[in-house]
């Protein structure tokens, strides 16, 4: 992001309802329903105790209608299903995402007074129909524009489109909850986007935003399989974790993230065993795994714990399949898991965006306005960007925007705030905010600052028609650019041979025209 290869989010906008905000409680003796997954029917029993759910839970153990009815509702405020940007739903479960695309079909129609195309809005799970065609039409093709998946575009999906994230189900791996936002942070300048939005309906953000990837972890019971492996097999968190203390005396950190993993490892095989003796799938599987670890399955757990933390690494690291063939022996077990169905009625309470530790934006743009003001004479490019900006560096701009994001102020954030506060969506560049808090300089579109420029230089002589269709073309393609030179154009896809042929085009003279743009992006201001 730092190098402007990615694009970063807004502030994730935080959808609350009266459920989510006080559970869903189900009294003793009452008769509850509860869906087995095994086998899809509904199942119904008295509870001998009281029943609780927080919103973590919402759509995996507790299945509300309600609950999604409202958050579909709001989201068909939101979304266009018409436009072209994407949209990415990820739910908890197929039977999810199934209801999840009813209720959202019905909100659409609801908002467009029956206007509304249904294939704008396609389920694309492992269960899918011609799953492959759904993934390339999503990709391609206008419709569909909004995907409703739970793990099948997780990961490895590459759409640069993507433009909005719905969380309507709780990960506990920080990586893997990393990799899913990471479906939509690709640039995609076709459509002119310049972020991306998250919506968090189950407060997935919150619960996972203080999990540094680089700190060790503790002993929790909610922690992953994948967070556990990587912690043991990246370097840096191995080393780190061998030169902390453990649980007992005379062990690391290492040693514990070890055990943890052993447990964990040692649960799934054991029932793994118990299910092989009437599962010939699962048998089979589990003979593959013997050959392939050389290690008996059920004692798995103490080979990792005979190794210890270095030389398991070293084996987890030689068996890169380790997760997922654990993953596929879970898969054949099955599940016991049996969702309990709320029918609790629910509203909509609260939509908004957090500004980390400022509660009102505006809040938080003063707070970036001192920042820069005390970094003036303390930072050099902070320096030329309010003096000298055409001379500003790629250097210096990443190097602004790494101290930048490292205090909270990214340029997604600052623009979501600047809206907030005024009304108005402006995508003035993060040049653009500096001079504003140092300033008081106008918030200006940089795409109109780059009009302002191209037109100044069409003013200058008389082009011929293709030196000036090549002109405009630059224009266009320089709305997303903050750094303007050969480099940058080199770069731009639009440009068939480069800056060497665009000189040649222009008589050479497009030293020129770069600096005459660069001179009056920021004059007028």
């Amino acid at each position: 992001m730092a190098d402007d290869w990615l694009i970063d989010h807004e502030p994730p906008i935080r959808y609350e309802t009266l459920l989510s905000q006080q559970g869903i409680h189900f009294d003793s003796g009452t008769t509850i329903s509860a869906i087995n997954t095994a086998t899809g029917e509904i199942e119904t029993s008295e509870l001998d105790d009281e029943l609780d759910f927080e919103v973590d839970a919402f759509n995996r153990s507790v299945i509300s209608e309600s609950f999604n009815r409202v958050i579909c509702e709001q989201l068909a405020h939101e979304l266009d299903p018409f436009g072209d940007e994407k949209t990415m739903i990820f739910c908890a479960t197929d039977l999810h995402a199934d209801m999840v695309k009813r209720l959202l079909d019905a909100a659409f129609v609801d908002v467009h007074n029956g206007d509304y195309n249904q294939t704008a809005v396609a389920k694309i799970t492992g269960t899918s129909d011609k799953v492959d065609q759904l993934i390339s039409r999503y990709k391609n093709e206008r419709y569909p524009n909004i995907a409703i998946t739970v793990d099948l575009l997780t990961t490895g999906i590459d759409v640069p489109k993507i433009a909005h994230l719905v969380f309507l189900r709780r990960v506990r791996s920080r990586i893997l909850y990393e990799q899913m936002i990471g479906r939509a942070t690709r640039r995609c300048d076709e459509i002119g986007k310049t972020c991306f939005r998250i919506y968090d309906p189950v407060g997935i953000y919150a619960a996972l935003e203080a999990v540094s990837t680089m700190k060790p972890l503790v002993r929790n019971p909610n922690i992953t399989l994948e967070q556990l492996c990587d912690e043991l097999t990246d370097p840096d968190k191995l080393e780190a974790s061998l030169n902390s203390p453990g649980e007992d005396a005379d062990t690391s950190h290492a040693d514990t993230v070890l055990s943890q993993l052993g447990q964990k490892v040692m649960q799934v095989m054991r029932k793994a065993s118990k299910r092989a003796e009437t599962n010939p799938a699962l048998q089979k599987k589990l003979d593959e795994l013997q050959y392939s670890w050389g290690v008996e399955p059920g004692q798995v757990h103490h080979h990792l714990h005979t190794l210890g933390p270095k030389q398991a690494a070293e084996f987890l690291t030689q068996h890169t399949g380790f997760l997922n063939q654990l993953a596929q022996v879970k898969a054949l077990i099955g599940s016991e898991r049996m969702p309990v169905i709320s029918d609790h009625e629910d509203e909509f309470r609260v939509r908004e965006q957090n500004y980390g530790e400022y509660a009102r934006p505006e809040d938080y743009l003063d707070s970036f306005a001192q920042f820069i003001r005390e970094q003036i004479n303390e930072s050099a490019a902070i320096k030329a960007v309010v003096n000298r900006p055409r001379d500003l560096t790629r250097s210096q701009l990443k190097e602004i925007r790494l101290m930048l994001d490292n205090k909270g102020y990214t340029e997604a954030t600052l623009r979501s705030a600047w809206r907030h506060q005024t009304n108005q969506d402006i995508a003035a560049s993060i040049i653009g905010h500096i001079r504003r808090a140092a300033l008081g300089e106008a918030m200006i579109p940089f795409e109109q600052r780059v009009q302002a420029g191209l037109q100044k230089i069409l003013s200058q002589q008389s082009w011929t028609p293709l030196q000036q269709k090549w002109l405009e073309r630059l224009g266009k393609q320089l709305t997303h650019e903050v750094i303007i030179d050969r480099e940058t154009i080199n770069q731009l896809p639009a440009f068939s041979g480069g800056a060497r042929q665009f000189d040649k085009i222009l008589n050479n003279q497009l030293d020129s025209v770069i600096s005459t743009i660069n001179e009056s992006l920021w004059e007028a201001s």
